[in-house]
């Protein structure tokens, strides 16, 4: 009788961690096809809004990407990223300070930022929840600056809400108003003849 139990305690436990393999592969390629949304096509634009634990209100602006690239404005703020330089114009002081933004600076202002990291580095979940699909991403490494994520995306693969975890505190990005464009490389730098006054500060 152990015998058999423990040969279906085996049987069991190898059932479960293929449900479980199965689930993951599936979470990845949800998470393949909306970034491919994003990487494959001239780009999109979205409405953003982001609020965080300990915090009131919230942020919202506009939001143009491609691939990697982005420009986000809010009512106080512009920044623009090609891929490797940041530019943040603080419209209050008139400044732009330059940078080479870390993972956890790009996630702050870049939704989409997060659906390039679960490719390394995190174990994959999902389930279904109203009428969307909802993959958990969790860190392998827990000094990751993103320990958790859910990342919710429609059944046509459009990114709706990210739900993320830095340090103890949860922030929450909604995306709305998603359309495709053909956006040109140039705007995701910053254009100094459009801010002739503007006080550059070199981060780097």
């Amino acid at each position: 009788m152990k015998q058999i139990k423990y040969l279906l305690m085996i049987v069991a436990i190898v059932i479960s961690n293929n449900i479980f393999a199965q689930n993951a592969i599936k979470a990845k390629e949800c998470l393949d096809k909306a970034t491919a949304i994003v990487s494959n096509q001239g780009g999109l634009t979205a409405r953003f809004a982001l609020s965080q634990t300990g915090h009131v209100g919230r942020i919202s602006g506009t939001i143009s990407v491609k691939g990697a690239k982005f420009v986000a404005a809010t009512p106080q703020t512009t920044i623009w990223f090609d891929g490797k330089t940041q530019w943040s114009y603080m419209k209050s002081t008139n400044e732009v300070n330059v940078s080479n933004p870390t993972e956890a600076q790009r996630l702050s202002m870049n939704p989409y930022s997060l659906m390039t990291m679960y490719r390394q580095g995190y174990t994959l979940n999902m389930t279904s929840e109203g009428g969307a699909y909802v993959v958990y991403m969790k860190a392998t490494n827990p000094n990751r600056s993103v320990s958790e994520a859910y990342v919710t995306v429609s059944k046509a693969y459009q990114l709706q809400k990210i739900r993320m975890k830095q340090g103890k505190k949860w922030t929450t990005i909604t995306v709305s108003n998603i359309q495709k464009k053909n956006l040109s490389d140039g705007i995701f730098t910053f254009n100094k003849k459009r801010y002739p006054s503007a006080e550059i500060v070199d981060l780097r």
